[in-house]
């Protein structure tokens, strides 16, 4: 008896395969940075696998990646743990501070009418989604507030140095702006930086910038780590 003809399946659309693995490493980015997965504990391939139902090998890339962003270490007969902590965290929110601050006090010199109009436009569109509480538009309007004032500054430079934060940021902001209160005085201080860049006073806008990265630093710690320590006690 003969086996019936079948057509021939089509390869899988790489873009599918992407999205997998982007999924998988961005819920461990996740789990980690908001404190659920603690410094220290290790990431079991396997149980991991299982965990997110699917194979080990979206899993194993992600452990890699996860490991070139520092959250994370592979030693040998070890395997791999985690090693993003609270300490970690607030150096990371030091050094954007740092950096923002520098490129904040650039733009203010160097941002033209255009570029302004712009960054205004952008806080409006804060100021709506701030009261509507619509968490997933203001991230992706945080991450528009920044990228404009990095424009308007010419630092080329530095803007390199500090996309390397950027996937520890778009987290931490996930967890920052899921507060009504913290929404209301990040709006307040982005409004104040752009205020500064209006009037081109370098002065005020590198400390209005320095001093949101950092408090909004402190909050992501206090919130992802300090959380832990109370379900720990």
């Amino acid at each position: 008896m003969s086996t019936a003809a079948r057509a021939r399946l089509d390869p899988v659309d790489p873009s599918l395969l992407r999205g997998l693995r982007d999924h998988v490493h961005e819920a461990l980015r996740r789990a980690i940075v908001s404190g659920e997965i603690p410094s220290g504990a290790a990431l079991n391939e396997r149980q991991l696998a299982e965990e997110l139902g699917v194979s080990t090998t979206p899993i194993k890339e992600a452990l890699r990646r996860l490991e070139n962003e520092g959250l994370a270490v592979t030693e040998p007969r070890r395997g791999t743990r985690v090693t993003f902590d609270a300490r970690q965290a607030e150096e990371m929110a030091l050094a954007r501070a740092a950096l923002e601050g520098m490129i904040a006090r650039l733009a203010a010199q160097r941002v033209d009418d255009a570029a302004l109009a712009a960054i205004q436009a952008t806080v409006e569109q804060m100021r709506a989604a701030t009261a509507e509480g619509d968490v997933p538009r203001l991230i992706a309007l945080n991450e528009q507030f920044h990228d404009a004032i990095h424009d308007a500054s010419g630092c080329r430079y530095l803007h390199r140095l500090i996309e390397g934060q950027r996937v520890y940021d778009h987290t931490a902001r996930s967890i920052i702006l899921g507060d009504a209160e913290e929404r209301g005085r990040a709006f307040a201080e982005h409004a104040a930086i752009f205020e500064a860049l209006a009037r081109r006073d370098p002065d005020a806008a590198e400390t209005a910038m320095r001093d949101h990265v950092v408090r909004s630093g402190r909050h992501h710690v206090k919130a992802a780590f300090d959380r832990r320590k109370e379900q720990a006690s």
